[in-house]
């Protein structure tokens, strides 16, 4: 585990970014970790999350717990301190930068997938509330297909999209691959080996699915692969609608194929597992995609450097490749 006068873990990944050292400089700051929560604006499930979080990172005790509240332990002390000097630096950087290109405010509209909204809508719209107060952020849920109409009629400043067009002429960020999977319920699992273990795309000949429709960019990349593959999948349902393919695989009346982002909820409450597909390895990329055509303002930059942290931290703490 890395030591307590470190930041960085064992493979060089820094575990922090100001906003957790925010936080903390808070939950230090506040008598009870409910009034840091208040004082943030977040709810304090989600800050409680964040200490448990830096103290597995850190591989220390930083909060002493009783009935009576919190108090910071040695450590604790040692990591406000250093928080606090990284945080003055880091506000006297934005300081200085704003005052060249002026402060970073106004509304930002995003769209984003299910499957990545999922994990990555309320982090960032918390991480958003704390480090760019005057910027409003308004996200917008929707399939692949409408955002990529979206950011070509300008409805919205920065969206996230699964393959890009060259045709399009969009400004695109490669930040991700996500590896798909084979869900199933935990009762209802259909092979020998135990999830988790990797399988060959021809294992699931036969198995019946329950994928998007052929319009859907999973499924055509489905489709391509299987065909590849000479393998043809079993697709009794079609349903454009994330939350029901999951609910109804969890009920045991078929199985699925998604990234692990997509149905991490069902996978955390224990009502999905998964395998990953490594027969051929099938994976998608992730793009953060602007219109170069849209007046790109200092809000939408601050956004879209926001967007790519929050992302980065949040598929490296929950969402590990296999």
């Amino acid at each position: 585990m890395p030591s307590a006068g470190g930041l960085a873990n064992a493979a060089g990944r820094c575990p922090l970014d100001i906003r957790h050292l925010r936080y903390f400089i808070a939950i230090s700051e506040e008598p009870s970790l409910s009034s840091a929560a208040a004082r943030l604006g977040v709810a304090q499930p989600s800050l409680s999350q964040h200490v448990i979080n830096l103290e597995a990172e850190l591989g220390v005790l930083l909060l002493s717990r009783s009935p009576r509240g919190v108090v910071l332990t040695e450590d604790g002390h040692r990591l406000v301190r250093h928080a606090r000097q990284i945080c003055r630096s880091f506000d006297d950087c934005l300081a200085d930068m704003e005052a060249a290109g002026g402060a970073a405010r106004g509304t930002v509209a995003l769209g984003l997938p299910p499957s990545i909204s999922m994990v990555l809508s309320v982090p960032l719209v918390e991480t958003v509330r704390v480090e760019l107060p005057q910027v409003r952020l308004t996200a917008a849920e929707a399939m692949s297909g409408t955002i990529r109409g979206w950011l070509a009629d300008q409805s919205i400043d920065i969206g996230f999209l699964y393959d890009i067009d060259p045709r399009d002429r969009f400004d695109a960020t490669h930040l991700l691959d996500e590896s798909l999977c084979f869900f199933a319920s935990p009762e209802d699992w259909p092979f020998d080996s135990p999830p988790g273990a990797p399988l060959d795309l021809a294992a699931l000949a036969g198995k019946e699915l329950i994928l998007p429709s052929l319009g859907h960019g999973l499924r055509r990349m489905l489709a391509q692969a299987a065909n590849a593959a000479g393998v043809t999948l079993d697709v009794v349902i079609e349903m454009d609608a994330m939350t029901q393919i999951k609910e109804l695989v969890a009920r045991g009346s078929g199985y699925t194929i998604l990234s692990p982002a997509a149905a991490h909820d069902f996978e955390q409450r224990g009502e999905l597992v998964k395998s990953p597909i490594a027969g051929p390895l099938m994976t998608r990329p992730v793009y953060l995609v602007t219109n170069p055509a849209r007046v790109m303002t200092n809000a939408c930059r601050a956004i879209e450097c926001c967007t790519r942290e929050v992302t980065v931290s949040v598929t490296a703490a929950i969402l590990p490749p296999f």
